[in-house]
Order: structure tokens, then C-alpha cells, then sequence
């Protein structure tokens, strides 16, 4: 995967032209994405462990985490699903140190929510949502789609900063779309 390909990041300011309402509802909803499934799904939530391990850290993420070019983090990728089905892919990094210093294990998660536990934290401080159309080659290989939105946001408390980045799938519209024609 070539780490030099950039997404472009933008902040809802920035956006133009913007996501049709539904897409743009979900981007910049600043409440539990997690709780939020949950509900859509009337509880048939579950997450899916695809990768959890350290690796080199994309550029972008370096960027945003303020660190050097080609620093190693842990990297968590999972699925967020509805009755079973991908509804979101969600990569999450730290940089090592602020891992080993910050006292948050994100190694012993497993099929539990890293969003929840961030909502649960007082203590994190959430930054402002950055959204893109997601790079296809970023995603895993069973749900590569072009076009798909993506947002990230950091999650900071003290030197502890964790970057999620969650990207919808299109399973996720269909379950939306369907809600809200039943409602």
C-alpha cells in the first residue's frame, strides 16, 4: 500500500460541494457512533476484529498525531456491524509511546467498542471531525468501493492521543434508508 497517496481531510467549513443530507447527518454527528449502531441496528451491534498490531503508521496519520514521518504505532482495524453485516470500517492509531505512557489498552479490546470506551472516558477530549472520500486501496479487500465517505477525529487526554478514523459502507445506507421509510 503506498503511504505517500494522501486523502484530503477537510472539516465541514472546508466542504464543497457537501454529502447529501442523510451521509452528512451521520459524518458530523458528534455523539457515540457505537450507540448510534446500536439503536439502528435495535441491538444486533457487534464489532469484528480484522487487525490489531503495531505497524508504520500512514503519512497522514503521522500528521495528525505529530509525529515523525515513518513512526510505528498500534493500528486497529475492526468492522462495526449491523445484524451481521459491515456497516462501518474503523481504523484506530496511537503512536507507541503515548500508548506505553498513557495507560490505555487498546491491545485487550477484542470484540468490545474503542468508541464507547473514548465516550466513556471524561477525560478524552475529542477534536474537531475531518471528513474524505476514503482511498479504496485503504480499505479491506472485501469492501473496496470508490467514493465512500470516511471521517476521523483525534481523541486527546494528556500525552495520549488516539486517532479513529471510520469509514461507512454502503450496507450502512441501506439500513438507514430503511429505517427511515418504516418510521
Amino acid at each position: 500500500m503506498p503511504h505517500s497517496m494522501l486523502a484530503v481531510w477537510l472539516p465541514r467549513s472546508q466542504l464543497s460541494p457537501l454529502p447529501a443530507a442523510q451521509p452528512l447527518a451521520w459524518l458530523f454527528d458528534e455523539g457515540s457512533l457505537t450507540r448510534r449502531l446500536t439503536a439502528l441496528s435495535h441491538d444486533a451491534f457487534s464489532v469484528t476484529p480484522l487487525f490489531e498490531g503495531w505497524q508504520v503508521l500512514r503519512d497522514d496519520e503521522c500528521a495528525t498525531l505529530q509525529l515523525p514521518t515513518g513512526s510505528e504505532g498500534w493500528v486497529r482495524e475492526v468492522y462495526l456491524r449491523g445484524h451481521g453485516k459491515a456497516w462501518v470500517f474503523a481504523r484506530s492509531v496511537a503512536a507507541r509511546s503515548a500508548l506505553q505512557d498513557g495507560g490505555l489498552n487498546m491491545d485487550e479490546l477484542g470484540s468490545r467498542s474503542l468508541g464507547e470506551l473514548l465516550f466513556c472516558d471524561q477525560a478524552f477530549q475529542r477534536r474537531a471531525i475531518e471528513v474524505c472520500h476514503y482511498p479504496r486501496q485503504w480499505l479491506p479487500a472485501e469492501c473496496q468501493a470508490s467514493g465512500l465517505w470516511g471521517r476521523r477525529s483525534r481523541f486527546d487526554r494528556g500525552a495520549l492521543s488516539v486517532l479513529v478514523a471510520e469509514i461507512f459502507l454502503p450496507a450502512l445506507w441501506h439500513a438507514a434508508c430503511a429505517t427511515e421509510e418504516n418510521s
